[in-house]
Order: C-alpha cells, then sequence, then structure tokens
C-alpha cells in the first residue's frame, strides 16, 4: 500500500519537530549558548525536513519490505 504525500508531509513535520528539539538541546549544552543553539535548529530544521521528505517520497516508490494485498476480496 502506497502513502499519499500528505502523509509523508505530517511525518516529516512531526518527525522534524522532535529532532530538532534534540538537535537544540545538544547544540546548547555543548555551546553553553541558547541563541546559538536556536540558530543552529532554526537552520537544521528546514534543511533536514526537505531531505526527510524526498527520502520518504523515494522509500514509497520501492517495494522491498513491502507486502502486495491482493486485488480482490471475499
Amino acid at each position: 500500500m502506497a502513502e499519499k504525500a500528505y502523509r509523508s508531509v505530517a511525518k516529516t513535520i512531526s518527525w522534524r519537530t522532535v529532532g530538532t528539539l534534540d538537535t537544540m538541546i545538544i547544540s546548547y549544552f555543548i555551546t553553553g549558548n541558547l541563541v546559538m543553539a536556536a540558530s543552529i535548529g532554526s537552520i537544521e530544521v528546514i534543511t533536514k525536513m526537505v531531505l526527510y521528505y524526498f527520502h520518504e517520497r523515494a522509500w514509497n516508490k520501492i517495494s522491498f519490505g513491502k507486502i502486495k494485498e491482493p486485488d480482490y476480496q471475499i
């Protein structure tokens, strides 16, 4: 079963929210600077959302690990 593009967008946004918070926390612990951590997180969120979306759509086209459902139902 293939996923619709809007499902990939929703997954992208939810995953990047978690990932960006993680990046900002790690950046803060490393730099000790909240402004720097927020700057790193804001750049990272945009680039990784775009990369994840295209990664997700590419995997949606690959049949690896998918089970083909029958064309009929009883």
